[in-house]
């Protein structure tokens, strides 16, 4: 987690002095429940609270003692005794470190995932937006980087607006299932704590009780969270990747806003570089490299090892913050793009009209010559083209012409039939249906 790419909402998540707020709500949710249950003294629970509900926690001061103890959570407890006087003696009763590092951890993602939510929110929005202004701008699709037939670049944005939906639905997901708390104590038994403890602090914290916990709440449901943050990012990146190729200089369908005094290489003034979809796919990769280490946690020894620990203090923050970043800068990217309908038309018509190659293949079997012969026939004359737009970049042979002057294709297709073969408007004629399928009836 740096400055250059985080932002301060999310950041403000993992600050040390959130942290310890969070800890002291537990803690004092907790001494409020014992209260409730005649564990503790009413009066002293009241107390804690009046004391320490607005102080602001001395993070120098628990590093300091945290230097001495060599344990963070007997640091903040020795400091919220500071804060609180005597009382401070209730708190963390019956209670193991990780009720308190857990449940908070927990409370972090999930605020951490309303955010993610509301980023994808705000993709969607852009996409959808994109989408509708291009819905029936056409242009190449391609299948292994080469031209294959015509598509719009609304249904590229409404496929991406797809997957979005789809990212935002496991994030919903994946924000249930880290929402879990645990008070059970220091394996799990609730030995010297009443389960109606945890019930309560749940309540308070927003989190629902975790059914069966032993020291720790199990690593599966982090596993699961990181491992969809991982697919988040996998989406942000083919998304990246896909304008990157669109911009690039022989393409040039689309290009990320070029703004006012933007400069694109220290060398080259003329260069305008895709650098916030180059810059999202390293991104990218960092969110996922995170889903690793979080599996890796799963399998702890017996009721609880401490090596998970060390990787979600990094993770959690890196992770998150990461992700939240990439997200509103994808956001930007699409409300921004510039986008050129005329490059597109023109490259599309480079290859001469073998976009309509396949319309040819099925009219030729629909008139009882064979597939094989009528790939042949039709291959030969798309090879045609094909070898002339080797040599000069834009085919100088044309599909059509090269069909309406071949003899066995003429014996089974009429000039009329051919022509009719190469509408555009053939291949969009369902683009409303797709629509309606993303989008329903907006």
């Amino acid at each position: 987690m740096i400055p250059r790419y985080s932002r301060p909402e999310m950041t403000a998540i993992w600050e040390p002095q959130t942290r310890f707020r969070i800890w002291f709500e537990i803690e004092a949710h907790a001494t409020d429940a014992l209260a409730e249950i005649g564990v503790v003294p009413k009066d002293a629970a009241a107390k804690i609270w009046a004391m320490a509900k607005d102080a602001t926690f001395d993070v120098d001061r628990i590093d300091e003692i945290e230097r001495v103890t060599k344990h963070d959570v007997i640091a903040f407890l020795t400091h919220l005794a500071e804060i609180v006087g005597p009382e401070a003696r209730f708190v963390h009763q019956g209670m193991t470190s990780s009720d308190v590092l857990d449940t908070c951890l927990s409370v972090q993602l999930v605020r951490a995932a309303d955010l993610l939510i509301a980023d994808v929110d705000r993709v969607l929005a852009a996409l959808k937006t994109r989408a509708f202004e291009h819905k029936l701008t056409p242009t190449i699709g391609r299948s292994h980087g080469i031209h294959a037939e015509p598509v719009t670049f609304g249904l590229k944005l409404a496929e991406a607006f797809a997957e979005f939906s789809r990212a935002r639905a496991r994030l919903v997901f994946a924000r249930q299932e880290i929402a879990t708390c645990a008070i059970s104590g220091a394996v799990g038994t609730f030995a010297n704590i009443d389960p109606r403890v945890e019930d309560y602090v749940a309540e308070k914290m927003g989190l629902a009780v975790e059914p069966v916990s032993t020291q720790v709440i199990p690593r599966d449901r982090h596993a699961m969270f990181f491992a969809v943050l991982g697919v988040v990012a996998s989406s942000v990146e083919r998304l990246a990747v896909e304008i990157r190729h669109l911009q690039r200089t022989e393409v040039l369908e689309a290009e990320e806003y070029f703004s006012p005094g933007q400069k694109g290489s220290s060398a080259m003034p003329h260069k305008r570089n895709p650098v916030l979809t180059e810059n999202l796919t390293g991104l990218a990769r960092m969110v996922r490299s995170y889903a690793m280490p979080a599996m890796e946690n799963v399998a702890l020894w017996h009721e609880r090892d401490i090596s998970h620990s060390s990787v979600e203090r990094m993770i959690g923050p890196d992770a998150t913050v990461t992700l939240d970043f990439a997200l509103n800068r994808l956001a930007g990217v699409v409300e921004k793009l510039v986008i050129y309908p005329e490059r597109m038309s023109l490259n599309m018509d480079r290859l001469g009209g073998l976009v309509h190659s396949q319309r040819i293949l099925l009219a030729l079997t629909q008139k009882g010559v064979s597939r094989e012969d009528a790939y042949r026939l039709v291959q030969r004359n798309a090879m045609k083209v094909w070898d002339s737009y080797q040599k000069s970049g834009t085919a100088t042979v044309d599909f059509l012409t090269e069909l309406l002057g071949d003899p066995e294709v003429r014996a089974a297709l009429s000039e009329a039939e051919i022509r009719e073969k190469f509408d555009l408007g053939y291949h969009l004629k369902h683009v409303d249906t797709i629509f309606r399928r993303v989008f329903g009836d907006a």
